[in-house]
């Protein structure tokens, strides 16, 4: 027995060392939290202006409010034909939210985005004038879509309906980049 308190005494120091160390170990009785410094920042002008030419559809460069932080942007292929640019955004609060800028039917745009799991539509959400129609996906995260100018427009992700109006508005007003 004192063996075996022994082996797990110098098991626990070694865990612990190699967690200090590393610092990738962190006690939070509160609950997880995120730190904002050390995730990725994406130039989202710059990006989107990179992805223009090679786009079938205009993009629009949200204008986001100061605090939120854009993280990725990407340009991806629908399964069901189309092509959609995908730009993420992190709130002041911690909550993510994805504009999704695209050429496909809003049927194949809303399968990729919910996996096939999305409720049917649960109605319009009114924008500045601008008609939203709201489904729910598999996770329980609300996704509005619209058609602006050609281009169809997907908002989705784990934040408030105050934070899914300002980036409906941003991507309505946004600049258009010239391919």
């Amino acid at each position: 027995m004192r063996d075996m308190v022994g082996a797990l005494v110098v098991l626990a120091l070694v865990v612990l060392a190699a967690g200090g160390v590393s610092r990738s170990c962190t006690f939070a009785p509160t609950g997880p939290t995120v730190d904002g410094s050390r995730l990725p920042t994406v130039a989202v002008a710059a990006e989107l202006t990179r992805l223009a030419p090679g786009s079938t559809f205009p993009l629009r460069v949200p204008a986001v409010p100061d605090g939120w932080r854009a993280n990725a942007v990407n340009r991806t292929s629908i399964p069901e034909g189309g092509r959609v640019v995908s730009t993420g955004f992190l709130t002041p609060d911690g909550r993510y939210l994805r504009l999704q800028q695209g050429d496909a039917t809003e049927e194949a745009m809303l399968r990729a985005e919910a996996g096939g799991g999305a409720a049917p539509a649960q109605g319009t959400v009114d924008v500045e004038g601008q008609q939203w129609v709201a489904y729910t996906g598999e996770r329980a995260e609300p996704i509005w879509i619209t058609d602006l100018d050609g281009v169809r427009l997907l908002v989705t992700g784990s934040a408030s309906d105050a934070d899914f109006r300002t980036l409906a508005v941003a991507a309505v007003r946004g600049e258009v980049v010239s391919r």
